[in-house]
C-alpha cells in the first residue's frame, strides 16, 4: 500500500513551483541593479578612455602641423589621428552619442555635459578628474 502512494506522488506541488519561483525572482531583483551599475561604470570609463586618445590626436595633431597652444582643432582634424575603423574615429562622439567637437590645443578635453549627468550617480567628480566639468 505504501508503494501505491509513492508511484502516485510524481510531480511537483504547485507551493512548491512557487516557491522556487519566488526565489528565482528574489536573486534576479538583487542581481539587475548591480549589472546596470557596472554597465554605467565601463560605460563611464570608455568614455574617459576616449578623453585621452582624443588628448594624444589633438597633441599629435599640433606638433605635426605647427600649431600653437589655445588654437582650435576640429573634429575631422584630430580623428584622422585615430585608429581608422574605431567608433571614435567614425563618429567623433561618445558611446552615448554625444559629439566631443572641437578640441583646442594644449587644454585638456572635457566630458561632455549631457554624459556627466547620465553617469554622476557612478562616476563622481574624483573619477574624471583631470576630465571633468
Amino acid at each position: 500500500m505504501l508503494n501505491k502512494l509513492n508511484k502516485r506522488r510524481a510531480g511537483f506541488t504547485l507551493v512548491e513551483i512557487m516557491i522556487v519561483v519566488a526565489i528565482i525572482a528574489l536573486l534576479a531583483a538583487i542581481a539587475v541593479p548591480g549589472f546596470l551599475r557596472a554597465r554605467k561604470r565601463s560605460q563611464a570609463s570608455r568614455i574617459l578612455n576616449d578623453l585621452r586618445m582624443i588628448d594624444a590626436a589633438v597633441d599629435q595633431y599640433a606638433i605635426e602641423t605647427n600649431k600653437k597652444s589655445n588654437d582650435v582643432v576640429g573634429t575631422a582634424d584630430w580623428t584622422n589621428y585615430l585608429k581608422k575603423g574605431s567608433s571614435l574615429f567614425l563618429s567623433g562622439s561618445s558611446i552615448l552619442g554625444h559629439a566631443y567637437g572641437s578640441q583646442t590645443v594644449d587644454t585638456i578635453p572635457q566630458v561632455p555635459s549631457a554624459d556627466y549627468a547620465t553617469l554622476s550617480d557612478v562616476a563622481g567628480t574624483g573619477f574624471w578628474s583631470p576630465y571633468g566639468p
